[in-house]
């Protein structure tokens, strides 16, 4: 990454001793507004804003790191302890080895779940939420099917690595003209992680995990939110109706998606540039 924007590889030990690793980037002096990317399971800090270094030129201080048993950072010596307890717990961890009181939270699915545990633990901590496809419904119950379905791309990427997982991945809800791309670009993802074993323990533990209990929880949310959800066409695992949810839920969120097609767009989450102008726009304001 480029020197001349100021960054800074971080390392960072959790309450449980799992190593964090990490990196944070400002232009100029480093005392913009921080901003935490928070990414989704079998992610790694670059697949947030997708490599779009929008947000340090802007003005920001950003600080991305891998989650507990993902890309660089350790495994879990507790095979379970990847719930969003967990997670949340590794987010304050973050905060208070950087010295940051306040900052702004985005994050990508599990990133997202993530963000709003932390927050609503941890309300006076939080500047504001980028909250991108975001899919956990806590009146949904998880069906023993999908529950299974998790649990095979857990067994194939311990089995068989990379090709076990992709082997076990349903690529069938895509559209015809993104089935090759979207599988290029889980194969880059899960070849970016250290230890393998551990994304799947996360595998297993992280979908059946409750980041909140009810959708009203989220009322409590006092700060400014963007919800970014893409539509089903193109990311059916993270639905549509759910990020509506969130905010409409979210007292002073508002939804950002990509126009309907046809033809099917590409979603504003999966264009890091697009994205991380919605993102700069959210802390402008706060």
């Amino acid at each position: 990454m480029s020197d001349r924007l100021g960054d800074t590889e971080l390392s960072v030990t959790a309450a449980d001793g799992v190593e964090l690793a990490g990196e944070q980037a400002s232009a100029g002096t480093g005392e913009g507004t921080p901003i935490v990317l928070l990414h989704g399971l079998t992610a790694t800090r670059r697949y947030v804003v997708m490599g779009s270094r929008t947000l340090e030129r802007s003005g920001y201080r950003v600080i991305g790191y891998d989650a507990r048993g993902h890309g660089r950072s350790s495994a879990a010596s507790d095979p379970a302890a990847y719930d969003y307890g967990d997670l949340a717990r590794d987010l304050e961890a973050v905060l208070d080895a950087l010295g940051l009181e306040r900052a702004v939270l985005v994050g990508a699915s599990m990133g997202a779940h993530t963000a709003l545990r932390f927050a609503l633990r941890n309300p006076m901590r939080v500047v504001a939420l980028g909250l991108i496809t975001p899919s956990f419904d806590p009146e949904r119950t998880l069906g023993a099917e999908t529950l299974a379905s998790w649990d095979a791309l857990a067994e194939g990427l311990r089995e068989r690595g990379v090709e076990g997982f992709v082997d076990a991945y349903d690529f069938s809800g895509l559209p015809d003209e993104w089935r090759g791309t979207v599988e290029q670009v889980v194969r880059q993802r899960l070849a970016a992680h250290e230890h393998p074993e551990a994304v799947a323990d996360a595998l297993e533990v992280v979908p059946s995990s409750r980041p909140f209990e009810r959708i009203a929880d989220l009322a409590d949310i006092e700060v400014p939110t963007v919800v970014v959800a893409s539509r089903d066409e193109a990311d059916p695992d993270h639905p549509l109706a759910v990020g509506e949810r969130y905010a409409r839920a979210i007292p002073r969120a508002r939804l950002v998606v990509e126009d309907p097609g046809p033809p099917i767009r590409s979603p504003i989450a999966w264009q890091g540039g697009q994205l991380s102008k919605v993102l700069a726009e959210l802390a402008a304001h706060t």
